[in-house]
């Protein structure tokens, strides 16, 4: 067996391997796009990058094993002798500041627009506790908490004789969700009130930390009416896995609604607790 064939084999194996999980769902493996321009604005600089970083990667490899292969002792290769070289210099101090420069600009640009909260059309406070979040709507008399749904707070608890894979949603539901319209750019002002949180939404291209003490904003403007779910993202302490964040988006006219309900003194509830049951026995028996 030539070392090439040897080669060739290994080359199989190692493809085979990677292949195997990739294929099983291969967009799990990468960043996904959210709903949102600045959600894709992020995930267009990640592609980016990943591009630059893995053609740099496959002409620096394959390089270093050609040579490896090309010129290896038993071949009879004689090693250079040369000790400098001025044109090298310049060329491997050149491209990689060309490259580095080729990346910041784009990411730059992303990273300013993130932080430009300007001409928002409304504000929504976004405090972090342990653990659980509270949502005001700034000027429009509206603030609630939002917690862990019921169903998946029962069903995690030991010795409850529930199935976590019979709740919808395990562990992504709340009891009231944060509902924003479409189409309206919207503040967000981030803060913590005892530790350490982090306000994370995919969808939205957003994550966020509540820092007690501190505000921190950012800005999103969804652009399709659904739900979308995210959590925090810093550990925060015993409960930290159970507290996710929902947000529902709806159409002008239907938040307008829900608004105007909230204001009378309605619930407004939205279906993660409209679904609650009402007794363990009920949620044991779905």
């Amino acid at each position: 067996m030539t070392a090439m064939t040897r080669l060739a084999q290994w080359v199989a194996m190692a493809a085979a391997l990677i292949a195997a999980p990739a294929s099983a769902d291969f967009s799990l493996l990468n960043m996904t796009q959210g709903v949102t321009e600045s959600s894709r604005d992020i995930y267009g600089l990640h592609m980016t990058i990943f591009t630059i970083t893995v053609v740099i990667g496959v002409g620096v490899f394959g390089a270093m094993f050609y040579s490896i292969f090309r010129h290896r002792k038993s071949r009879g290769v004689e090693p250079s002798k040369f000790h400098h070289s001025t044109t090298m210099e310049i060329v491997w101090t050149v491209i990689p500041l060309v490259i580095l420069v080729a990346m910041a600009v784009p990411a730059t640009q992303v990273l300013i627009d993130l932080d430009d909260t300007t001409n928002s059309e409304m504000t929504v406070e976004v405090t972090g506790y342990q653990w659980f979040w509270g949502y005001k709507y700034k000027g429009e008399d509206v603030q609630f908490l939002s917690r862990l749904d019921t169903d998946s707070d029962r069903a995690r608890r030991l010795d409850s004789g529930i199935q976590p894979a019979s709740v919808d949603n395990y562990l992504q539901n709340v009891d009231q969700r944060l509902v924003l319209p479409v189409d309206t750019r919207v503040r967000f002002q981030i803060t913590g009130a005892d530790v350490i949180h982090s306000w994370w939404m995919p969808d939205l291209g957003w994550k966020k930390d509540a820092i007690p003490g501190y505000v921190n904003e950012m800005w999103t403007e969804i652009e399709e009416p659904g739900v979308y779910r995210g959590r925090c993202a810093e550990l925060c302490g015993r409960d930290h896995g159970f507290m996710p964040v929902v947000v529902e988006a709806l159409p002008k006219a239907e938040f307008d609604e829900w608004l105007a309900n909230r204001q009378a003194g309605g619930t407004g509830m939205t279906a993660d607790s409209d679904e609650t049951p009402e007794t363990d026995g009920e949620l044991a028996a779905r």
